[in-house]
């Protein structure tokens, strides 16, 4: 989205700062709608049901979606030259035409994101065995745009691997990790601390959402669900907190977490590929109203759990 954007909304006169942050926090959407990897990694320490998540997450990650859009509108009607319209000479003469041709492009990815989001949906296929048939639908698709290549399936394969491997080291030394803290009765001493915050449920969850939201500055979501996770969930499931809503509130809490400066993720992306005119402060900037609108989220899924639990079967 930079590199297809960002030039076109700088050269007609859109603000650096709006621009950055619409690309910046659009990126991050797919973190909390499915199919996400962190809600993947979630369901996987929590030990809920993926399906589960997915559908949880749905409508709060929809919500996200909307709450930017609404944002975007009032600053274009609120101060139009951070937006301006595109100059009469540039606006397409036949709108039917481009619509037909954009939705002729969108039809055949969304049939293939349905296609594996249904199948885990109704419980015809697991999450991995989802994933599979999503990589087959990418695989035809880049077929039939003779886009598929020994380049691209090879760039493709190493990129899987050295996340794979990644995420397996991060496995491996979360877990030593917590073999020693729970050999300290470290486990122990956490839990009893989170359950006895005064407030209760409300205190514990406010900890927690804190301890994520400043952990987000500085490592990536990966190390905070192997290593934080953990030592949360006994204290939830002690005090009668639902798995599946307490997944996706953290879900949406660790969306800031490629937001936050200095080591947000879009932000480090979107810096590589903007052009050298533009300042990383704007960057920055840009991502903050976006962090709060998050907050704003996050609070909602908080004060209203049906957000998450309603699409969820039984």
């Amino acid at each position: 989205m930079g590199l297809i954007s960002l030039p076109v909304m700088l050269r007609y006169g859109y603000s650096q700062e709006l621009s950055a942050g619409v690309i910046c926090a659009s990126g991050t959407l797919g973190q909390i709608i499915p199919p996400s990897v962190v809600l993947i990694v979630l369901a996987d320490q929590l030990g809920v049901s993926v399906g589960d998540l997915f559908v949880g997450a749905l409508i709060p990650g929809l919500m996200l979606a909307g709450m930017y859009a609404l944002y975007v509108v009032f600053v274009a009607i609120r101060w139009p030259a951070e937006a301006p319209a595109l100059p009469p000479e540039e606006r397409p003469e036949h709108l039917v035409a481009l619509l037909g041709q954009v939705v002729k492009v969108m039809i055949p990815p969304l049939v293939l994101i349905l296609l594996v989001l249904g199948s885990i949906f109704i419980g015809v296929a697991t999450p991995t065995e989802a994933g599979a048939l999503g990589a087959l639908g990418a695989l035809l698709l880049a077929a039939v745009n003779r886009r598929l290549t020994r380049d691209t399936l090879v760039g493709a394969m190493e990129e899987t691997t050295k996340l794979t491997a990644m995420v397996m080291f991060l496995l491996i030394g979360s877990t030593a990790f917590a073999l020693v803290f729970r050999g300290l009765y470290g486990d122990i001493w956490i839990e009893d601390l989170l359950t006895n915050l005064p407030g209760g449920r409300i205190g514990m969850l406010l900890v927690a959402n804190l301890l994520i939201f400043v952990l987000g500055f500085f490592i990536d979501f990966f190390e905070i669900a192997f290593i934080v996770l953990p030592l949360l969930v006994p204290a939830a499931m002690a005090l009668g907190i639902d798995l599946v809503w307490f997944g996706v509130m953290i879900g949406m809490n660790l969306q800031t977490s490629f937001l936050t400066p200095p080591f947000g993720f879009s932000l480090f992306y979107l810096r590589g590929v903007a052009p050298p005119e533009m300042p990383t402060t704007a960057i920055y900037r840009g991502a903050v109203p976006f962090i709060g609108i998050q907050a704003i989220g996050l609070v909602l899924i908080i004060a209203f759990p049906g957000l998450v639990t309603w699409l969820i079967p039984g």
